[in-house]
């Protein structure tokens, strides 16, 4: 009886363990049926695209970046197709060993690891970053056979920003270059859609036409889907959404025009700016030194920055948009318009000029030791009297004059279509109390008065300010705002969009008023200070030549450049506009430590003129002799610019890069 409850004891512990394993087992199955219920049921849709995430990325399609071209459809900024040696840092596990050895590959100067190093500091670690451009296709295939010992080293196919003319024009087209840290965070504050246009992104436009047009030229950004391998290369395209170019920005500029410009002003400094007054386009916007733009697409090496960035002539500086200048006698015209429009004269009253004038004790000098004698408003811009303005600035006051001058622009911010424009100064008693800090510093002195009249004191205005004054005059009042840019073209559909505003502001002069103060300007080019630089022309044209002070003079001293530093001396101005009649072309020029607005600054207007009226290109003879300031009229027979071939050269890419796919 024992033997058997023992054996029934046993079979109901056995039942028992049985009861226990079948209900942990059925636990277990359910926990894994509710776990597939959950997995592939209620996250069926969000597990899915995790799996096709891992099997598939999504790339984005860089679009091709818009060209830029001149007025007459020549390409000023381009691109072209080249092979990039690329490393993304994140991958590679000893970067410099890395570096080393594809030194033994493919050719790593010095200056290249240099850039390399810089982009590195200022880019993310998982950035794929260029440490060798445009390679050959010899170093291309040399690469390839040894690709396996590098990896996070790879060969891309990129556009590369060419621009064909040089330095010709570069502070009007700017230049891209790699998009910087800061870049990067005002990025990440632009709007979802707009951030995600600029994934895959490594440039942007950094100066002038580039940089003003940034939305315009880059396009729209593609996405291609495509299965990865296990490690992660791209197998094949699954699908796409093609990347839209952008769009063609055409600028209001003549790049044949602006190169003579250049050329003339050969080593000199200086800036000058040419418009259309009657719609406001910008034919000309010179600033010299000038500078390569290719240098900074890659990213600049330190010897070339250093170079720009030390220079004593600063040709990174946009003389045109942000170089200041007295404007010195070319301010009388609009002085004299000023006392027509405000009753203070008429244009027969006559003023004595005897070569001085006197405020309190002060003397101030005028036209030479024994003046010009008695002159009415046209002789005194003919042949730019002194006492004429000083006695006119006593007269008007500093504020009658800031509030005439501000709405021609002197002083104002233009709206030209480029960032980084300056105001200059247009001076009165309020701009004085903000502009010094001591109290004696900040009253207005009534002797600081009459230097304005020959647009000296405080007076300092861009040649942009100058020029779009001299348009507005030309064109009897009636103001329009400068306009770099032409129009934007949409490279798929070759619609246009045009950008000048045709709506000009009207200022009211008094159409009698303009013609007088015009007529005597063009007196200035026939018996005036620039009659020489004129004689010949086949048009009529007015101007007023302009000298003004690097460095103040005193009343007891003469000028004398031979005993004054190359900087210390005075810049050589000219105003003008032509033709006579009906006026197609207004400009302002200055160079810079020149001398006499005469024989410097003038003779490049006239070429200016004769390019744009009577299609006459300067020979290589003229041309030499208007950069060396021994040239008035043109010296020997021009050339037809219609029939000169533009580009001048080929540009320099080779044959190699620009096949490369």
């Amino acid at each position: 009886m024992t033997e058997i409850r023992n054996v029934e004891a046993e079979l109901s512990h056995f039942r028992t363990r049985v009861l226990v394993a079948g209900l942990l087992v059925l636990i277990a199955f359910g926990l894994v049926a509710a776990r597939m219920v959950y997995l592939q049921v209620l996250r069926h849709d969000d597990l899915l695209a995790q799996a096709e995430s891992n099997r598939t990325a999504v790339l984005p399609v860089v679009p091709n970046r818009g060209q830029i071209l001149d007025r007459k459809g020549r390409v000023l900024a381009t691109n072209f197709s080249a092979y990039t040696l690329e490393i993304t840092p994140s991958q590679v596990d000893d970067l410099d060993t890395t570096i080393d050895e594809l030194t033994q590959v493919v050719e790593i100067h010095p200056r290249d690891k240099r850039r390399f190093r810089k982009l590195l500091e200022e880019s993310r670690s998982f950035d794929s970053l260029p440490i060798r451009t445009r390679l050959s296709d010899d170093e291309v295939a040399r690469f390839a056979a040894q690709r396996y010992r590098f990896p996070g080293v790879d060969v891309r196919a990129r556009l590369i920003r060419h621009y064909p003319n040089g330095d010709v024009a570069s502070h009007v087209v700017g230049y891209i270059g790699r998009i910087n840290q800061r870049e990067k965070e005002a990025i990440e504050d632009w709007p979802e859609e707009e951030q995600a246009n600029y994934r895959g992104t490594d440039h942007i436009g950094k100066l002038g036409a580039e940089q003003q047009y940034e939305r315009e030229l880059h396009g729209v950004t593609g996405f291609e889907q495509v299965e990865t391998s296990a490690g992660g290369r791209a197998v094949r395209s699954l699908a796409n959404t093609p990347a839209s170019p952008g769009n063609t920005v055409v600028l209001a500029i003549d790049v044949q025009l602006q190169k003579l410009v250049e050329d003339m002003f050969g080593q000199r400094r200086g800036a000058l700016v040419a418009i259309d007054p009657r719609s406001g386009e910008v034919l000309a916007f010179v600033s010299k030194p000038t500078f390569d733009p290719n240098l900074f697409v890659e990213g600049i090496d330190v010897e070339n920055w250093k170079a720009l960035n030390e220079s004593l002539d600063k040709p990174l500086l946009n003389r045109a948009l942000r170089g200041t200048y007295p404007p010195g006698s070319t301010y009388k015209p609009f002085m004299a318009l000023a006392a027509l429009e405000t009753g203070t004269r008429t244009a027969s009253t006559v003023i004595n000029d005897p070569g001085f004038w006197m405020f309190g004790n002060h003397r101030f000098r005028s036209h030479g030791d024994g003046g010009l004698g008695p002159v009415d408003m046209a002789r005194s811009i003919i042949k730019s009297s002194n006492v004429y303005y000083y006695s006119l600035a006593n007269e008007m006051g500093v504020e009658a004059m800031h509030d005439f001058m501000a709405p021609l622009g002197f002083g104002q911010i233009t709206g030209i279509d480029l960032r980084g424009e300056l105001r200059g100064v247009l001076p009165n008693q309020e701009w004085k109390r903000n502009a010094f800090k001591r109290p004696e510093q900040k009253k207005w002195y009534a002797g600081e008065t009459i230097s304005l009249g020959i647009g000296q004191g405080y007076n300092t205005f861009t040649m942009l300010q100058v020029a779009h004054a001299m348009a507005t005059l030309a064109n009897g009042g009636y103001k329009y705002t400068p306009q770099l840019t032409l129009a934007t073209e949409n490279v798929l559909t070759r619609e246009r969009t045009l950008q000048v505003d045709q709506t000009p502001v009207n200022l009211g002069y008094k159409p009698e008023h303009v013609k007088t103060i015009l007529q005597a300007m063009h007196g200035v080019t026939t018996e005036g200070t620039a009659a020489r630089v004129f004689s010949g022309a086949g048009y009529l044209s007015g101007g007023k030549t302009g000298t003004a002070q690097a460095v103040t003079i005193g009343q007891k001293d003469k000028y004398d450049a031979r005993k004054l530093e190359e900087h210390q001396r005075d810049h050589s101005l000219y105003v003008a506009f032509a033709p006579l009649d009906q006026p197609r072309v207004a400009l302002a020029v200055v160079v810079e430590n020149a001398g006499f607005g005469s024989a410097h600054a003038a003779p490049i207007a006239r070429r200016v003129f004769d390019f744009l009226l009577m299609d006459q290109y300067p020979n290589a003879q003229d041309l030499a002799a208007v950069q060396k300031g021994e040239a008035a009229a043109p010296i020997g027979t021009p050339l037809k610019a219609s029939e000169m071939p533009w580009p001048p050269e080929e540009p320099a890419i080779p044959a190699a890069l620009r096949a490369a796919p």
